[in-house]
């Protein structure tokens, strides 16, 4: 995939766009290991938020710019600036919580890939996704501790939902990086590879998804994320409405035709 082909935003900061039924969001700060201001916040959620209600787009791919991070989080250049006061801190926060929260509630899978350093806020958009893919060179860590930091219980639970509240509480701390290898083995990444391999990997990865049928991929999401939220939240009559729409729709008679036919289906969404 190629950048040239997306939509600058938040000056050229973040780019956006839909290819081959990928959406894909860029953090494109390289020379500040890709560290996140207001502006690419709120450009990521508003690119997020309309890819989520494209057809066009089965699935959302984020990945930075440059290869040697993924974020590196808040850009602190920026803190006199845009985190200097309460009020600002405030806003700065209402901004990130919605770009992560746009990622978690996408209604169609998200993949995190992660090439180099994953820090602070890039560990809060990659543990969003639903997918994290990275190198085996890859750093992770969330220094709050170190620089003073409140982190919020969203994040926190999210989280606590892959690697359990043990781990959250020796990533946070301790302050400390950690490596693909340490990452994979508590359950934060489902694939490390080798450098020069993750982006066909990923490309790959994605493709496969975006073949399958979406309804079928967007109810398990659903029930999902249902699982892991707030039991008083689960709304059980809708999920199952959303998985007895599969058994209705068109692509349920597509799938059956096509195994009977012994040739790749042709999904439509419908």
């Amino acid at each position: 995939m190629k950048f040239d082909q997306l939509t600058e935003h938040a000056e050229g900061k973040l780019l956006s766009g839909i290819v081959d039924r990928v959406g894909h969001v860029v953090i494109n700060n390289p020379e500040r290991h890709n560290a996140i201001s207001m502006a690419m916040y709120q450009a990521g959620a508003a690119e997020v938020t309309r890819m989520a209600a494209d057809p066009e787009a089965r699935l959302l791919v984020i990945r930075g710019a440059g290869g040697k991070a993924f974020a590196s989080g808040a850009d602190i250049s920026k803190f006199e600036k845009e985190r200097s006061s309460a009020e600002d801190v405030s806003k700065y926060a209402e901004a990130s919580k919605a770009f992560y929260d746009s990622v978690f509630t996408f209604p169609k899978p998200t993949i995190a890939m992660i090439q180099g350093y994953c820090i602070g806020g890039g560990m809060g958009l990659a543990v969003a996704c639903d997918i994290r893919l990275c190198e085996d060179k890859s750093r992770f860590a969330v220094p709050a501790a170190k620089l003073g930091l409140g982190y919020g219980y969203e994040g926190i639970r999210r989280l606590a939902n892959l690697v359990g509240p043990a781990m959250v509480k020796e990533i946070f701390f301790t302050a400390r990086q950690f490596s693909a290898a340490e990452a994979y083995d508590m359950g934060l990444v489902n694939r490390v590879l080798a450098p020069h391999m993750l982006a066909a990997y990923a490309d790959d990865y994605a493709k496969r998804i975006s073949d399958n049928a979406p309804m079928t991929i967007e109810s398990v999401k659903a029930i999902t994320q249902s699982i892991q939220g707030d039991e008083s939240d689960r709304d059980l009559q809708a999920l199952a409405a959303m998985v007895k729409a599969c058994f209705d729709s068109q692509d349920y008679i597509e799938g059956r035709r096509a195994f009977m036919e012994k040739r790749k289906p042709n999904f439509t969404g419908s």
